[in-house]
């Protein structure tokens, strides 16, 4: 759903994948230089940014999104956040999506339109499952 209503190509690949805590605290060290585990992590590969309606991105590999579903569980938990499993995985997909999709929250103006876009693609992709 995210691919389509970012005029991603169909063609266009990623992948997804799920880790332990012990993985992704490995590759949060190695990548971004910080102890323990996270959530989730993305690894941009071609470089490719959405498209449009008129002009889908073209054919290529967006990255890699990894995941760690016990963290992420923890985390929900620890916020007090009552989204089940699915949202939380769905959430963190849709997040690590936009990061290999050049979008970022390092700035307040980036976490805006980042975190605005982010609602946006999960309320109408729940919507529409409804």
């Amino acid at each position: 759903y995210v691919l389509s209503a970012m005029h991603v190509s169909p063609e266009a690949e990623m992948s997804l994948i799920f880790v332990e805590p012990d993985v992704i605290a490995v590759l949060h060290e190695r990548w971004l230089d910080l102890e323990g585990p996270t959530d989730v992590m993305s690894f941009p590969l071609d470089e490719l940014r959405p498209g449009s309606a008129d002009s889908p991105t073209e054919a290529g590999i967006l990255g890699d999104i990894v995941i760690c579903p016990e963290v992420a569980q923890a985390q929900a938990a620890n916020a007090g956040h009552s989204s089940t499993e699915e949202r939380e995985m769905g959430f963190l997909a849709v997040h690590g999506f936009l990061h290999i999709n050049g979008y970022d929250h390092y700035t307040p103006e980036e976490e805006k339109e980042m975190f605005a876009l982010q609602r946006k693609l999960l309320l109408t992709f729940l919507a529409e499952r409804s």
